[in-house]
């Protein structure tokens, strides 16, 4: 057939070898069972029938609670939400003042630099004018003036008095932050499944939410940030003292089949900065804002530089749904995990398991093996000639076009031809074509027929 010339028309498949063994038999469909309750338990424990879809959210926070404090040259001062809340952080994060260093009555002029590594002077040559770096409070007026009886330091024109404290006090002025609350509200949404919820579930009215307190019940978005800090592995009344940032993980892990549904979030807490202050040049957190009022028609203002906490609401998840395309995938994906028992019983039959009989009868059954194929060397004579060539038979050249690789006289005795063949060929005695041309000639008194060569 045409086809046969490319193998289209021909099927191979592999050589199957069926042992009739009882205990081989139960040792197959006992490793199956095993295999396939397996891929049953990953498949429902891994939900690998399902489809998967990334949670898309949205956090908003409010923190409530009041502090009272006694802060230095000002006296008893009350913190509302307005005041220890600070500036207007990131979004998916909210900041608690827990600790401040106040500078009052500070004004526009003229006032000495606070001394510290290499700012002492002790003429106005020392000091530059229209000089400041990066650590200065103002710009130098080339001046050098007294800061006390002991130092001097130059002149620089900004907001006096300086800021001269730079570390906090303790223990922290606002550690009453750690009674403070914070609701978080977190909406979330799997465009794949077009399924929308939040973190606030409709079975929770505001009653529910006056009431309850996340010790007694996990899915509470209302949060206590001393019990905040304590779950993170922290003390409040020591992150409190220079800052520092935790993280609020928000995790979805979401059912969406009818049978099974269930979408609840999971909170967890963990400090994401570094807080051994030995270990880092700035530790914790902080930062300046100031307060400004006209006294007597000039502009004044109080300095603060409030340490706090940041809480960054981190919210990662998925969600999944039955797909019968997930499940064929899986299946096909699994079904190589049945060459295991081929391989385990294959390697049973062939250690001491089974006596070495068995092991070399089933070997010899399963395996088959072939050698390559050797070239043919024929022994060619012609009717002219007295001699026997001997030739490699080729497929592309005729016998007579055949180089000979050895010519021996044509002799009645062939020995000497068979101890050739023998080192040529090792086969050769082997092969009844070569028998029949070393074979002896035929009596020519014997009854006429064809000769054997």
């Amino acid at each position: 057939m045409p086809c046969d010339l490319f193998g289209f028309c021909k099927y191979e498949t592999n050589k199957l070898v069926r042992i009739q063994s009882v205990r081989l038999g139960s040792l197959k469909w006992a490793l199956n069972t095993a295999i396939l309750v397996v891929i049953c338990i990953m498949m429902l424990w891994n939900r690998n029938y399902q489809q998967f879809d990334l949670v898309v959210s949205s956090v908003t926070a409010k923190v409530k609670g009041v502090a009272q404090t006694n802060l230095p040259g000002v006296g008893n001062v009350v913190w509302d939400v307005v005041d220890y809340s600070g500036p207007s952080q990131d979004k998916n994060s909210f900041f608690v003042v827990t600790n401040v260093i106040v500078t009052q009555s500070q004004r526009q002029g003229k006032c000495p630099e606070v001394p510290s590594k290499g700012r002492l002077c002790r003429t106005d040559k020392d000091c530059e004018k229209g000089h400041w770096d990066q650590q200065s409070h103002g710009i130098q007026t080339g001046s050098c003036v007294k800061f006390d009886v002991l130092k001097k330091t130059c002149e620089v024109s900004a907001w006096c008095p300086v800021e001269a404290k730079t570390k906090p006090p303790r223990p922290a002025l606002l550690a009453a932050a750690e009674n403070f609350t914070v609701l978080i509200k977190n909406n979330i949404r799997f465009p794949a499944f077009n399924y929308i919820r939040r973190n606030i579930l409709p079975e929770m009215n505001d009653a529910y939410l006056r009431s309850c307190q996340r010790t007694g019940d996990p899915l509470c978005p209302i949060f206590r940030l001393g019990d905040i800090v304590r779950e993170a592995g922290e003390k409040f009344s020591d992150i409190a003292i220079e800052g520092g940032v935790i993280g609020i993980q928000i995790k979805w892990d979401c059912n969406l089949d009818r049978l099974s549904r269930r979408c609840l979030p999971r909170y967890s807490f963990r400090r994401l900065d570094e807080k051994e202050s030995n270990k880092t040049l700035y530790p914790g957190l902080n930062f300046r804002y100031a307060k400004y009022n006209i006294v007597n028609g000039v502009e004044e203002r109080t300095l603060y530089k409030a340490f706090g906490i940041r809480f960054d609401v981190m919210v990662f998840g998925h969600a999944g749904k039955f797909s019968f395309i997930q499940l064929i995938i899986y299946i096909g994906s699994t079904l190589s995990y049945y060459a295991l028992t081929t391989v385990l019983i294959d390697w049973l039959i062939g250690t001491s398991c089974y006596s070495a009989e068995v092991g070399q009868n089933y070997s010899e059954k399963k395996v088959e093996a072939v050698q390559d194929k050797q070239k043919c060397i024929l022994c060619v004579s012609y009717v002219d000639e007295n001699n026997i060539r001997l030739v490699k038979r080729s497929q592309k050249k005729s016998l007579q076009d055949v180089k000979p690789m050895l010519v021996q006289p044509r002799e009645e005795n062939t020995g000497h031809l068979r101890a050739v063949l023998s080192l040529l060929q090792p086969d050769a005695n082997a092969d009844p074509k070569a028998e029949q041309l070393l074979a002896p000639k035929p009596d020519p008194n014997s009854s006429p027929r064809r000769p054997a060569w």
